[in-house]
């Protein structure tokens, strides 16, 4: 019995994320229909980077810019309307945080604390991808545990397997 192969369509999305009073936020958006909170991604155009794609992506629904982390933090898959999406996610210091973008009339938006943003995700992909932000070490070079507005065994769980997982 053979098996019918489905076209994967390529998409791209950041994690956007700033620090504020010492803590790091992460922005969520809706989707344009209000129903859940996710993140800034979409189709790459032909041409165009991951990255760069990613980050178009972000300035259209969220309204930020800022520099893309060119290594990528992540990837999942999701079906939608009967197509298969793969989406590479990267991470997004924001630099700068506009009122008027594009998509401004069809989303809302939220920073929130990482614990937060994790739970309000209603999509599992999503959440793994998400709890992957607390492994990027590049981030918290400037800070120290009390500072994550998390629980300190929760960042020391996920640097353990970081590194466990590294020295393999």
């Amino acid at each position: 019995m053979s098996r019918k192969v489905s076209k994967v369509f390529k998409q791209s999305g950041v994690i956007p994320y700033r620090l504020k009073n010492g803590r790091i936020e992460i922005l969520l958006i809706t989707t344009r229909n209000y129903q859940h909170w996710v993140i800034p991604k979409g189709d790459i155009p032909v041409g165009m980077s991951p990255p760069d794609s990613a980050a178009k992506e972000a300035w259209e629904e969220a309204g930020v810019i800022g520099q893309v982390d060119t290594n990528e933090l992540g990837m999942y898959k999701y079906r939608k309307r009967g197509k298969i999406y793969q989406v590479k996610m990267y991470l997004l210091p924001v630099e700068m945080v506009s009122e008027d973008y594009p998509e401004a009339n069809q989303r809302k938006r939220q920073w929130l604390d990482v614990t937060k943003a994790i739970r309000r995700l209603k999509f599992r992909s999503l959440k793994r991808i998400l709890k992957g932000f607390f492994q990027s070490k590049s981030i918290f070079v400037h800070l120290d545990a009390e500072q994550m507005n998390f629980p300190i065994d929760v960042y020391t769980q996920f640097c353990t397997k970081s590194e466990e997982t590294s020295s393999r």
